[in-house]
């Protein structure tokens, strides 16, 4: 960072004279920096006052900030609906590398060991038009892989097992598309429900990998560990000639509403980084709570700085935005397509070569911008898996019931060429990413099972999750035995996926619909660790496969692989349940 930045170097830098710590909060009147005991994380060893600068920044420099330190932050302020100071509450320092759970679940910073190496390994940089994405979970796609160890399965560790990065080579993608993986923590309302949130967004700490994702032996293996187990995953995907894309949540954050937990932005400086009325009502456009406001620089520079960190330093070789259209709304809470922070993105010279994919949309106001962002940008293109599901699915079953197909051939048509009349001629049918699932709906297999979603499990009466699924379920809800079902279901899959990997644009595989995973009609499955999330689930019947002849859904005869065989039909073995390929 250049000297005369004013927002230069937050967090915390190794210098000649220690550890110097810079943080940002324009309205505090007062920042002191906690050290903790090494032997006891929630006892105060000592703490040091922090200087503040004309810019907003508050910095000291002191020698107590080693590595494997662990810190916090005490903040003071004024008061007033939108401020949420405390001087006895301790925070994460947002820029943090480093976080540890102590043991009555607070939260501790730590100074990070990012040493690695690196063993001149490079960046593979797919080119866009050869370029297949693969949406998958860091923990479902080998949580129930039998061919790997027991403590490697749902690890980034096993991601990088030589049996999981053959099965990636095999099935012919060449980009993993990881689901937040930056550490995150559960909402207060699925905590009280006894619930989790497994796919992750809702971040604690924009530096810093989810540390249940590694393996236990990282976990407890001392300063630097995980972060080494995920610099080594993409190290040897990178050998294998994989890329690595993140999938990026820096729309909200997981301190939710007023009302939520405070363990960092919000007791730093709320004004500053949240959306708010001056009588302190949070503005959101995301659906969780809370907005990060991106008309101030210090949320842009948030946003910057972390994907500088996980590119360079980690090696990642893209991102997809949650809610990107989020991070383009100005002062007044209006999108613009020419917002500082998506530019600087894709203008940023450390950030050159990167592939940058967005949702581009919110749940707020105008919040639906596909198609609106600038060239550089590849898009999640939700039209396309609408007419790709009419055409195939919703056509069908009207078909059937009235003997007319409501849209028709044509309106696939132009999707299936690049959405021309979506992107602007100049950045072509690269810009858009053509999926027909994704982690949020219908699996492919569900898609052709049910009729209406089945969402009971998530404490949520059936409101949660899309009503307008666009899938077909061939005349039986769920699981069937019918065999003219089965074969149509299956044919429905084979359309659909081949619909995707043929069409103009950059397709995107959703993790387990090559084997047709089912999700027994969950379109929102995010509250479930579980096989339910998983990639290895059931889908059918299991009787033309199993070989000791088991009806049930759930393989269980099979699940000792008792008798077990090749199968003719291509269905395939996978530990405690089988799964049947398209």
């Amino acid at each position: 960072m250049a000297s005369n930045d004013p927002l230069g170097n937050l967090g915390v830098r190794q210098t000649a004279r220690g550890g110097e710590l810079r943080v940002f909060s324009a309205h505090a009147t007062a920042v002191e920096l906690c050290i903790f005991a090494p032997d006891d994380p929630t006892w105060i060893a000592e703490t040091h006052a922090l200087h503040r600068m004309k810019s907003g920044i508050w910095h000291i420099t002191t020698r107590a900030l080693a590595p494997g330190v662990r810190y916090g932050l005490r903040v003071d302020g004024p008061t007033g609906p939108t401020h949420a100071f405390d001087p006895e509450r301790v925070l994460l320092d947002p820029y943090a590398r480093g976080l540890a759970r102590t043991p009555d679940g607070d939260w501790r910073g730590y100074v990070q060991d990012d040493a690695f190496d690196w063993a001149g390994v490079q960046k593979p940089r797919i080119p866009l038009d050869h370029t297949v994405l693969y949406e998958a979970h860091a923990k479902g796609l080998t949580k129930l892989a039998p061919e790997l160890p027991d403590e490697l399965r749902g690890t980034y560790a096993g991601l990088a097992h030589p049996a999981t990065i053959a099965y990636l080579k095999d099935l012919g993608v060449t980009t993993v598309e990881l689901l937040p993986m930056h550490q995150f923590v559960s909402e207060q309302r699925l905590q009280g429900q006894g619930l989790v949130n497994y796919w992750g967004y809702n971040t604690l700490n924009f530096f810093t990998p989810h540390a249940a994702y590694a393996t236990r032996q990282a976990q407890f293996g001392g300063t630097g560990a995980v972060l080494r187990e995920v610099k080594g995953m993409v190290k040897l995907l990178h050998e294998a000639g994989l890329e690595v894309v993140l999938d990026v949540v820096y729309n909200h954050t997981s301190e939710e509403g007023p009302e939520g937990p405070t363990t960092s932005f919000r007791g730093i400086d709320a004004a500053t980084y949240y959306r708010q009325t001056p009588d302190g009502a949070y503005i959101d456009t995301t659906g969780c709570g809370n907005t990060i406001d991106f008309s101030q620089p210090v949320a842009q520079r948030l946003v910057l700085d972390s994907l500088r960190y996980w590119a360079n330093e980690v090696q990642i070789d893209g991102f997809r935005f949650d809610l990107m259209a989020t991070l383009g709304r100005d002062a007044g809470a209006e999108f613009d397509p020419e917002h500082p922070l998506p530019r600087a993105i894709l203008d940023d010279p450390e950030l050159q070569g990167v592939k940058m994919i967005a949702e581009p949309w919110d749940v707020g106001t105008g919040g639906w911008q596909v198609g609106k962002f600038p060239h550089g940008y590849h898009e999640w293109n939700d039209g396309f898996r609408d007419r790709a599901r009419a055409f195939w699915l919703t056509d069908a079953g009207t078909a059937r019931a009235h003997g007319t197909a409501p849209e028709g051939i044509g309106s696939l048509a132009r999707r299936i060429t690049g959405s021309a009349h979506v992107f602007a001629e100049a950045r072509g049918p690269l810009a858009s990413v053509n999926f027909i699932t994704a982690h949020d709906g219908f699996t492919l297999a569900d898609l052709t099972a049910y009729n209406t979603k089945h969402n009971i499990g998530n404490g949520e009466n059936n409101r949660d999750g899309t009503d307008n699924n666009r899938s077909f379920n061939f005349g039986v809800e769920g699981l069937t035995d019918d065999a003219v079902i089965t074969t149509a279901r299956r044919k429905a899959m084979r359309n659909l996926m081949a619909t995707l990997l043929l069409s103009a644009g950059i397709p995107m595989i959703t993790a387990g619909d090559e084997v047709g995973r089912s999700q027994r009609g969950n379109n929102n499955a995010y509250c479930h660790d579980s096989e339910l999330a998983g990639r290895r689930t059931c889908t059918a019947s299991c009787a033309a496969c199993c070989s000791c002849g088991a009806r049930t859904p759930r393989c269980g005869p099979c699940a000792t692989g008792a008798g077990a065989r090749p199968c003719p039909t291509r269905r395939r073995w996978t530990g405690s349940t089988k799964t049947a390929s398209p």
